[in-house]
C-alpha cells in the first residue's frame, strides 16, 4: 500500500508543483482570476490521480475488491501527500521568489471589493478584515502553512469520495453467498 499510495501522491503532487513553478512567476501577466482559474483546473487535473491510485490498490492489493471505507483511505492518503508537495513548492516560492504576493493580493481584493458597490461601511470592514488576515498570513509561518494546506481540500476531497464511491468492490464471492442465503431462507419459509 506504501508503494502506490507514495507513488500516485507524488506523482499527483509533482503535476500540481509543476504548474505551479510555471505560472506563479507569470501572475502579473496572467491576472489574479485567470490565475486562480489555472490553479484549480490544474487540481482537478492532479487529483485524478486519486482515482488511479485507488483503482491500483484495488486491483493489485485488493485482488479486484474494495470497500468505501478503504478507498477513502488510500485516496486520502494520496490526496494528503499530494497537498503536501503543493504547500512545500508554495512556501518556498512564497519566501524566495514571490516576496511581494501578500500586497499584490490585498491590493486586488481591496480593488474587488470597492468594485462591489457595497455601503462605505461594508466595505471599510471586509478590507480591514482582509488586511489583518493578510497580516497573520505574512507573519505567521504556521497560519501560512495551514491556509496554504487547506486550499487544494475543496477540490481533492469530493474527488476522493467520489473516487472511493465509483471504485468500491465487494467479493463476488460474498454476494453470491447472500444470494444464495436469501434464497435458502426464501424456500424453507415458503415450501413448495
Amino acid at each position: 500500500m506504501k508503494r502506490i499510495v507514495l507513488t500516485f501522491g507524488l506523482i499527483s503532487g509533482g503535476v500540481l508543483a509543476a504548474m505551479m513553478l510555471a505560472t506563479m512567476p507569470f501572475m502579473d501577466t496572467i491576472g489574479f482570476e485567470h490565475g486562480m482559474v489555472v490553479g484549480y483546473t490544474t487540481m482537478v487535473l492532479a487529483f485524478l490521480l486519486v482515482f488511479f491510485g485507488i483503482r491500483s490498490y484495488r486491483e493489485t492489493i485488493g485482488n479486484g475488491q474494495i470497500s468505501f471505507l478503504r478507498a477513502t483511505g488510500v485516496g486520502l492518503l494520496i490526496m494528503i501527500i499530494a497537498t503536501s508537495c503543493y504547500v512545500f513548492t508554495w512556501e518556498i516560492m512564497y519566501h524566495t521568489f514571490l516576496p511581494d504576493f501578500a500586497e499584490k493580493c490585498v491590493a486586488y481584493e481591496t480593488q474587488k471589493i470597492r468594485a462591489s458597490g457595497k455601503s462605505p461601511q461594508e466595505i471599510e470592514t471586509e478590507i480591514a478584515s482582509m488586511k489583518n488576515m493578510m497580516a497573520l498570513y505574512t507573519s505567521n509561518i504556521f497560519f501560512n502553512i495551514a491556509f496554504t494546506f487547506l486550499e487544494p481540500l475543496p477540490i481533492g476531497v469530493p474527488m476522493t469520495l467520489l473516487s472511493a464511491l465509483i471504485l468500491r468492490k465487494r467479493r463476488r464471492q460474498e454476494q453470491d453467498l447472500h444470494g444464495f442465503q436469501d434464497a435458502v431462507k426464501e424456500t424453507s419459509v415458503n415450501p413448495v
